[in-house]
This record gives structure tokens, sequence and C-alpha cells, in this order.
């Protein structure tokens, strides 16, 4: 595709996106990539308050993915949508523009599906080759042959999608096929609630196996085989064999009308008034590589705290994404090396892309507002030993302080003596243990022994207003600095490895 026009619209910049390409390891653990890139994403900002976001899952080449991204961004932000609309006005434009982006998409490939059509007609049938000694024949034949291959590769080819719009500082999210959207809210007592947005149309969704039963398709069958002509999604964009032709594909030979469906499942609107939290939006690739190496159970707590770990640390959001698509990456090639009994789920994983969207977030480095009196995250720590399969979680949440205050009472950075230099790109981590069960997020208070007072002076602040510290954090300081000095994380550092 050309320069697209698209490229004019402002990025948003609270948005950031991590990728990885798709991986196949050999026996010795390294990986080599099987195919370009077919992911794809977009983040906008338009007019009138309205953003708008995409990750897209593309198979059989990128081009479908890329087509649709561009596409729905024209369908979208030229003036489409504005304030005065009502959820019922938005869902319809939603809906109407994934319509067009499919119509419009089997267009651009018209040319390529008469060329094709029109060449068939010119081979010989498989019986005649032999008989034909002329080599002209043969030639031309093998020409013919060569060309549609080609435009068979050119009409392959499709893409799942989830997009989120925002208008009016509510959300929306339409799905086509297996990505998926959580909305992450951090309440000011330090709990992550954690919502995951609509159901993946899969081959074991419920709903999507009566609407295909309802078409005459043997829906049993589908959930047995767990994907249709190569992909484990019911609705997809482009892909036109399974399209056009499904009447030739075993399992969909018996719907009455096209079984496979472009139309988007649309969620919302859900206020994002006094939210605080952030929006993932993840490719196929991203979730099935850690639900592959960890189980599905704990995999969209495990990907919030990642996150909330990584924007507590880096200053950007684009590095914070990148970062928790590389630990997936890590974790996913550390199973499969293990040899342990998920190893086999690992050998190979798909391209991956996670899109981060903050709401009313602060970074590490304060870029946005900050927060008065800092917040928590909790952090779920998975815990694993290799005797065991099982795995635990212990839950920890991660304090972060804004400059120079006191955090449920614990002391932090601001007592430092004149000369520490204060970690200007993050915030002190004060890591306290949750009791998962009460969900309370205080110290348990066993731990008193570790701060009994010295004397009434200890509690007695200086003259800035500060209590000497209880605790030497020298050397939480020096490992720090070591571990920041250079940018690159060293192995005994603090911080996820």
């Amino acid at each position: 595709l050309h320069q697209s026009w698209t490229d004019d619209l402002p990025l948003c910049q609270m948005c950031g996106v991590g990728t990885a390409p798709n991986c196949v390891y050999g026996p010795d653990g390294k990986g080599t990539q099987s195919h370009t890139n077919e992911d794809g994403h977009l983040r906008f900002r338009g007019e009138d308050g309205c953003f708008l976001y995409g990750v897209f899952n593309g198979y059989d080449g990128s081009r479908v993915a890329s087509f649709a991204s561009q596409c729905l961004t024209a369908e979208l932000l030229l003036g489409q949508l504005n304030s005065s609309h009502t959820d019922n006005d938005v869902r319809r434009i939603l809906t109407q523009a994934f319509d067009v982006v499919e119509k419009s998409y089997f267009e651009t490939i018209d040319d390529a599906l008469a060329e094709k059509a029109n060449l068939s007609n010119y081979l010989p049938p498989h019986n005649e080759v032999h008989t034909h000694t002329h080599t002209h024949t043969l030639c031309k034949s093998q020409k013919v042959q060569d060309r549609l291959k080609e435009l068979e590769q050119e009409v392959s080819g499709g893409a799942t999608a989830v997009v989120a719009l925002i208008l009016n500082n509510k959300l929306y999210i339409a799905n086509v096929g297996t990505n998926r959207a959580l909305l992450c809210k951090s309440s000011s007592d330090g709990q992550n609630q954690v919502l995951q947005i609509g159901r993946p149309h899969s081959t074991d969704n419920e709903d999507e196996l009566q609407r295909l039963a309802a078409l005459g398709v043997d829906s049993a069958r589908v959930r047995q085989a767990g994907q249709i002509a190569g992909q484990s999604s019911t609705r997809r964009l482009g892909d036109y064999p399974v399209k056009f032709n499904y009447n030739e594909i075993d399992l969909l030979s018996a719907a009455k009308t096209r079984p496979i469906i472009a139309e988007p499942e649309i969620h919302g609107s859900q206020s994002l008034d006094s939210v605080t939290g952030f929006l993932l939006l993840m490719s196929e690739g991203l979730i099935n590589a850690l639900e592959s190496a960890h189980g599905p159970e704990q995999a969209n707590q495990e990907i919030v705290a990642m996150v909330a770990a990584e924007l507590a640390q880096q200053s950007s959001l684009e590095a914070a994404a990148q970062s928790v698509v590389d630990r997936i990456k890590r974790l996913h090639h550390d199973v499969y090396v293990s040899g342990r009994q998920r190893a086999t789920y690992c050998s190979r994983h798909e391209d991956m892309t996670l899109l981060i969207r903050t709401l009313n977030y602060t970074l590490a480095d304060g870029a946005l507002t900050p927060t008065q009196g800092g917040r928590i995250y909790p952090v779920s720590v998975p815990y694993s030993n290799s005797q065991s399969t099982s795995k635990t979680s212990v839950t920890l949440s991660l304090v972060m302080p804004s400059q120079g205050t006191l955090t449920n009472g614990t002391n932090t950075a601001s007592t430092l003596e004149e000369g520490t230099p204060t970690p200007g790109q993050s915030p002190t981590a004060t890591l306290q243990s949750t009791n998962t069960q009460t969900q309370s997020s205080s110290s348990s208070s066993g731990d008193g022994s570790l701060f009994r007072q010295r004397g009434s002076q200890a509690a007695q602040p200086d003259e800035t207003g500060r209590v000497p510290p209880y605790v030497d954090f020298s050397q939480f300081y020096r490992l720090w600095g070591s571990d920041h000095s250079d940018g690159q994380s060293t192995q005994g550092g603090l911080g996820p490895q």
C-alpha cells in the first residue's frame, strides 16, 4: 500500500505499543521467524475528544490487517463521529464501518479473482498434461500455474480485530474474532479490578456455536475440530475462500448462508469518568503465548500485574508495552527450554502485539499529572518450583509514592540524607504483603518487631518535618543506582528480571 492518508492523523500520546514477531524454536532452543509479522495496530486521536485504537491479527499474509486498519480509520475518524452521538448511534456507525471494510477489501481483490477464474480455463485437465508432447504448451501451462499461485496468494488471507473507541470519555469495544480487550481499574485502596470486555469468537464460544447451529452447521464437530480452515475464529475480516467457497469446506458445507461473518460484537458504552487505570488490547498471539506458558486461569491477572509493574518502572508507555511483550516472549521461551509439563505447548508462538492506553494514570517520571499520596498496585507474582506443576500466586502491593510523601505510614524516599541521589526515573517501591482473603493492603500486625521504637527521640521529626529513617536504605539505593545507571538491568538487580 502507498503512503497512507492516515499517516497525517495525530497519534495518541497516552498510548504505547509493544510487538514481537512469530517464532519457532529448534531443538537447541534457538528461535527462528517463520513468516513476516502479520499483526497490525492503530492509535489515533481524532477531533472532538474522540480516540481510536485497534489491534489486528492477520494470517496468511498481512494485507487484510493493514487494509482494515487504514479503512476503519477512514470510516470512523473523518467526521463520522461527534460528541452529540448517542450510544446507539455509535454502535451503528461502528457496525457500518466494519461492513464497509469487508466489502471494500473484497473489491480490492476483484481483479485478481477475475484473472484467476479466467486463467483456470486455460489449464488442461490433469490427465491430459502428459499426452501433450508439445513443449510450448507445457511451458505455457507452467507459466499459468505459477501465475495462479501468485493470484491465490493475493486473494487469500484474513484478519481478526479488536477496536476500542473513546468518545465523550465513554469506552466502546468492537470485536471480530479472537483478540482480547481488558480494562483495569485501580481503586483507591490499591486493588486492581480487571474486566475482560467481551468473549472471543472462537470454536468454544457457546453463543457462536449456537449461531452456527442455527445455520445448519454441526456445531459439535466444530467444537471438536477446534478450528475452521486453519483458524480458531468464527468471525473474521477477509478470508475469501471461507466467505465465498464455504460450501467446499467440509465443516461448513451444510450452512444455509455464510457462516463465518465479519460483523463486530459491540460492548459499551462504559463510562471512564473518574476511572484510573489502563486499557489493554492484545493480539491472539500474545494471549496464546502467555496461556501456553502458564495456563489460561490467571492470564488476565498476570498481564495486568506485568503492565502495572512496568508502568511503575519505565518512563515511556512505548517502553513499558515493549517490556511486557519481551517478558512474555522470555517466559514462553523459558518454559519450552525447561522441558517441564507445559513445554510441549510452547514450541512456537505467533506474532504478538500489546497496546496500552492509560486512563488518568501517572507514569514513573510523573510525565502526566502526579497523583497525591501515591498509589498502590497489587502485583501478582506467579510462584512455581520445578518439582510441582501447580502454581500458586502471591499477591504483593507495590506502593508508588509521589515524591516526598508518607504513604500508608511507611517511610519512603523522602527520608534520605542530603547528597544521596533520589532516583529521578522511578519512585521507591515499597513491597507489602497483601492478605488475599481479606483483600486488605495493610502490613500484617506481626511486622511490628521490625520497626520497634528506638526511644521517644526516634519519632521526632527534624527541622524539615521528616522523621529519621528506621531502616537503612543505602544498600537499596546502591543496587538501584547500579541497576539504572547504564539503562541495562543487571542480573542481581531489583525489578522484574
